[in-house]
């Protein structure tokens, strides 16, 4: 049969033509240009409905056994009357809550290629373009933000941060236990003491969820205190902590600094841990989820410092580099641990090139994997440094002008310094209760969204700016209206 003879599916045999597909692509791409541009500020940031509210509204619209295919403007009907009605606008440039979760059009197209190709590149052989670009651009980011030249083709794409700490974790346990975790199990391997885990107690809750994951149990995690103006690591009492788990016959496994903790931004003293965990061949590792992407601009590398000391780091660049969800950034000193800790060598997956090449699905959890580079690499390029600095700088500047604005007004006041692009706040002499009557005042207005956290027993709001379209003057709207709502308090 010749290739034209071939007869392929229809829009009567359901899915799509590749006229159909066109057409909904076409407009599909104009709604998100749209949307981004103007278009998401018609929505309140926070979605309002009550629980259950968008199920009961599309329940109707999902197909049954015998249903026939539908059409795509009775689907984007649906999308647009019901489904944006239950969507938090993480994209608003007036979201300031949690971190940023950016996207950008070049990381749209990135991503909307990687689709259209459907690789998986689990291996090098499964597609050659997906394992090379990958390394490349990780090699370059290396270079773009100055981080140790031991991380060059020691980088992989993982989803987020979470899956970084959970690879880390388990590097340090099989580390740990003489690479015998895998082989014979933790019970027996683990007889000679309980694996301890260090964190601070502004560390990431991915660290102890790794931790549960990876068989070690709860109690191995240590909490670290934390300085309370600072809330960056005690490294002295870390120091303390380790000494005493190793008098009582327990086994230092890993530590995990963090470089912009969640609640404050918070950085750890990076170096003197790292000194701590040499002294001990403890493996340690950088969690730079957020804060990490700040150091494409030289200015706050200093932030970094004693980062040549990890075994491994991570940063999202999904949170501030303006690159979509989702694009972890995960580096290892000696990949080979890594990939000790994690590779199966089934006979189907065996290629010609399997001792030569890279072979990224022994650098993670799954063995499938997205072509996410391509949205990376996007970003880089169609931006270009410069930018992706100017936009950072931004944010930065416009913190530390907001800082301002919070410490000239009598009702409130800084709980923290100003961290990057985080503002951590509140009503002075204020009952955690009112803390957050304000801050549901300010986010019930749907004109911006806040968050809060608690930090030493206290209720704090934060302002965080990061998002990709955010503008002074968004800022600016933000201040109005949370001193609107704080009244004469």
């Amino acid at each position: 049969m010749s290739e034209h003879s071939i007869q392929r599916p229809g829009p009567a045999a359901g899915g799509m033509s590749s006229t159909e597909f066109r057409q909904a692509g076409h407009e599909l791409i104009d709604w998100i240009a749209d949307y981004l541009e103007q278009g998401v500020q018609q929505y309140p940031v926070r979605s309002t409905v009550q629980p259950g509210a968008v199920r009961q509204a599309i329940e109707a619209g999902c197909p049954g056994p015998q249903d026939l295919p539908e059409t795509w403007d009775a689907v984007w009907a649906d999308v647009q009357q019901h489904v944006l009605t239950g969507v938090t606008h993480w994209q608003s440039p007036r979201f300031f809550a949690y971190f940023p979760a950016n996207v950008s059009y070049p990381a749209i197209l990135g991503e909307l290629l990687s689709a259209g190709l459907g690789v998986n590149g689990m291996m090098w052989a499964t597609s050659p373009a997906a394992t090379e670009l990958e390394t490349l651009v990780l090699d370059s980011l290396v270079d773009l933000m100055g981080l140790p030249q031991h991380f060059k083709g020691a980088g992989v794409i993982q989803d987020t941060a979470s899956s970084a700490s959970l690879c880390a974790v388990l590097c340090a346990r099989e580390q740990t236990l003489d690479w015998d975790g895998n082989e014979i199990g933790l019970a027996r391997a683990a007889d000679q003491g309980r694996l301890m885990v260090y964190v601070s107690d502004q560390a990431h809750s991915s660290i102890e969820k790794a931790v549960k994951i990876a068989g070690l149990g709860r109690e191995s995690v240590r909490i670290v205190p934390s300085d309370t103006q600072t809330f960056a690591m005690d490294a002295t009492a870390l120091s303390r902590m380790v000494a005493d788990d190793l008098a009582a016959g327990r086994k230092p496994a890993m530590v995990c600094a963090t470089l912009g903790t969640t609640s404050s931004l918070a950085i750890d003293p990076i170096a003197e841990i790292g000194r701590v965990c040499q002294e001990h061949g403890i493996w340690f590792h950088v969690d730079g989820a957020m804060a990490g992407s700040a150091l494409i601009c030289p200015e706050f590398r200093h932030l970094a410092d004693g980062l040549d000391l990890a075994d491994s780091y991570c940063f999202n660049p999904h949170k501030w580099l303006f690159t979509n969800f989702d694009c972890d950034v995960f580096y290892v000193r000696q990949p080979e641990r890594l990939i000790r800790t994690l590779t199966i060598m089934p006979e189907y997956l065996k290629t010609a090139h399997t001792d030569d090449v890279i072979n990224y699905r022994d650098w993670h959890v799954p063995l499938g994997r997205r072509f996410r580079s391509l949205k990376l690499w996007f970003v880089l390029r169609l931006f270009g440094v410069s930018e992706l600095q100017r936009r950072l700088r931004n944010h930065i500047e416009w913190a530390s002008q907001f800082a301002q604005w919070v410490e000239s007004d009598d009702r409130f006041e800084l709980v923290t310094r100003p961290s990057l692009g985080l503002v951590c706040f509140g009503l002075k002499d204020r009952t955690n209760d009112e803390q957050e009557a304000l801050l549901n005042r300010v986010n019930e207005t749907g004109r911006v969204f806040l968050s809060h956290t608690v930090l030493s027993g206290r209720y704090v709001l934060r302002m965080s700016i990061g998002q990709t379209n955010t503008t002074l003057e968004d800022v600016k709207l933000a201040w109005h209206i949370i001193t609107d709502a704080a009244g004469g308090s």
